[in-house]
């Protein structure tokens, strides 16, 4: 049986002899695909277009572009070219989920193709144990909400009543930044702290009844089972990205983040809970994070107060 063919996408100076090596390397195969520029490869590795390895260079002194390399990495192996070898950057890239940290002349090294596919099978194996781990429980350990699976299934079953009762329900996906940045500068257990505060917030900014879940470390979905129309959801959506807009105090310091949102109208965007969910993250991952209006799918609303999550 034919070895699988491992896809690497290229945003960054790659040299042809490279490239050659990495497409007849023992340790492939290799798909090398070059990107017309890094905005376009971490679009398309956010999006799961399955990319198995993403080599970027570093932009260390652009907030932004950190946010995006961290969201990739959640999906795909990141392999990023560091040009200063300075051992504080590689610590920087790692913490926020980067595989490997190289520098310009591992490019050219023989080792370049093992340390591509290891990266790859290291994060295969990251991925493996949070599923596993996401079977084994029904809620994020970290902020007591459902994950991902226990959404579905409760929309699944809104879904199976509606089909006797129609009525409007819309699912919210908000894609947080600033997550990655508190982990970067006051650690792990502070960014688990922060997410605390995320969930308790969202949680307090809807009803009982409706259903706050954790897709992903940066990622939250608020389902509404229950509304009287369709536009309900837009204002919901308003009071909980102007709720995002007050910093979290987090170890003493004042953390503030930015906020993207989409939103799934059932049964408009899809007949199904997979079909809400993809509908609504995609919205999320387009849509330009602000502190004021990150959000597809409605016009900005008015001020909401924040819940008292401290």
């Amino acid at each position: 049986m034919a070895t699988p063919m491992l896809t690497v996408l290229v945003a960054a100076p790659l040299p042809d002899a490279a490239t050659q090596a990495l497409v007849a390397s023992p340790f492939g195969p290799f798909l090398v695909r070059r990107c017309a520029d890094v905005d376009e490869a971490l679009a398309e590795t956010q999006q799961g277009a399955g990319i198995d390895a993403l080599l970027l260079a570093s932009a260390p002194d652009d907030e932004a572009y950190a946010e995006a390399v961290a969201r990739s990495a959640e999906h795909v192996a990141i392999l990023l070219v560091e040009p200063s070898a300075d051992g504080a950057a590689a610590l920087a890239w790692w913490q926020r989920g980067v595989q490997e940290v190289l520098t310009l002349p591992d490019l050219a090294s023989s080792a370049l193709p093992q340390r591509v596919r290891a990266a790859i099978e290291r994060k295969r194996r990251e991925q493996d144990v949070l599923k596993a781990h996401a079977t084994a429980y029904a809620t994020d350990l970290e902020t007591g909400l459902p994950h991902q699976q226990q959404l579905i299934e409760h929309i699944s079953q809104l879904i199976a009543l509606r089909e006797r009762q129609p009525s409007p329900m819309a699912l919210l996906v908000l894609r947080i930044e600033g997550l990655a940045t508190a982990r970067a500068r006051l650690g792990g257990p502070a960014a688990q702290v922060l997410r605390r505060k995320i969930a308790v917030r969202l949680r307090a900014g809807v009803r009982a009844s409706d259903v706050v879940a954790a897709l992903a470390d940066d990622c939250y979905a608020v389902l509404l089972g229950a509304m009287l129309a369709a536009a309900d959801a837009t204002v919901v959506a308003a009071k909980l990205q102007a709720a995002m807009l007050e910093p979290f105090k987090v170890a003493g310091v004042d953390i503030a983040v930015a906020t993207a949102l989409g939103i799934a109208q059932y049964p408009d965007d899809g007949p199904q809970a997979d079909a809400l969910l993809r509908r609504a993250s995609g919205l999320a991952a387009s849509a330009l994070a602000q502190g004021r209006a990150g959000h597809a799918n409605f016009a900005e609303g008015g001020s909401a107060g924040a819940a008292n999550d401290e």
